[in-house]
């Protein structure tokens, strides 16, 4: 007969409730994220305010959803066209070939699980600065498929500025509420754009509708009630990863960060550290537009 040790199975309980359980510094972090929340929700029902969200944030946040379907469609040998970026009617993938019901639910669940990502390297500076690396090579892949797309390369400039500028203030503390405000902020209009294009009423061109087309087992409203789920879901997640992975204090963090990829001037930086990989991508994309 097994034997099961209930100290043992107890330590891990409180363990796994101790890992969750947020600190000083993750409490902040989790304060700021509300505000995030609530300051989006002005952003985006305010009319002089939201017109400007469109074009700083929510564009970018659509960018997340295309580049997912790109990326979908090259891992299903498709040929991707083009990509492009609007502020009124959002965003639009054009490609050839590849397996639509894997292209199709991939720019919802896609964007939701980059916001997660996002989220959970929030609550740690150094996560912050991987995600803006990883960042800098999605921006050259956008601009490569939109680089036709004059606001696309508006967009990506001027995001790339601010997180250089947030890199080099204070130890890039600032550069981990900025990760963390595109992470809740990308989540947040996943869920909004499902409830709106599929749930609250239904958009005969909404990836939902066509892809109940194709796939044909449910309706639109379904499959978008389905790919909420999905996107809420990696929203916690990116919480509770972010809770449970980063538990140093705000100091330790400053400390760690001076001597990852530090900022130029900063205790941890020699004379000769070069600028953030970030700025170098983005110049090195620049001056590739500019010779074409």
């Amino acid at each position: 007969m097994p034997y099961l040790d209930d100290q043992t199975f107890n330590f891990h309980t409180r363990d796994i409730g101790t890992q969750l359980t947020p600190n000083a510094t993750q409490k902040t972090t989790l304060i700021v994220a509300g505000c995030y929340v609530i300051l989006i929700a002005i952003l985006w029902h305010v009319p002089v305010l939201s017109w400007i969200s469109a074009y700083l944030f929510i564009l970018l946040t659509v960018g997340f959803h295309e580049m997912s379907h790109a990326i979908t469609g090259i891992l299903t040998c498709a040929t991707i066209h083009s990509v492009e970026l609007d502020p009124d009617e959002g965003g639009e993938t054009r490609m050839s070939g590849g397996i639509p019901w894997i292209t199709l639910p991939a720019g919802y669940l896609g964007s939701s699980f980059i916001g997660a990502c996002l989220i959970a390297c929030g609550f740690d500076t150094n996560a912050s600065k991987v995600a803006c690396l990883v960042l800098g090579v999605f921006f050259l892949f956008t601009l490569w498929w939109a680089r036709r797309n004059w606001l696309t390369w508006l967009l990506i400039l001027g995001v790339s500025g601010m997180i250089v500028v947030f890199w080099l203030v204070a130890d890039s503390v600032a550069l981990r509420y900025f990760i963390l405000f595109i992470g809740v902020m990308s989540d947040l209009y996943v869920l909004w754009d499902v409830i709106d294009d599929t749930i609250a009423r239904k958009v005969n061109s909404s990836d939902a509708s066509a892809f109940a087309r194709v796939c044909g087992c449910f309706p639109s409203q379904a499959w978008g009630l389905i790919w909420l789920i999905i996107a809420f879901i990696f929203f916690a997640a990116g919480v509770l990863v972010g809770l449970a992975a980063f538990k140093e204090s705000s100091s330790e963090q400053q400390s760690e960060a001076a001597h990852f990829l530090p900022a130029p001037g900063s205790s941890g930086a020699m004379a000769s550290a070069p600028l953030p990989g970030v700025l170098v991508m983005i110049v090195t994309a620049f001056s590739w537009k500019l010779l074409l």
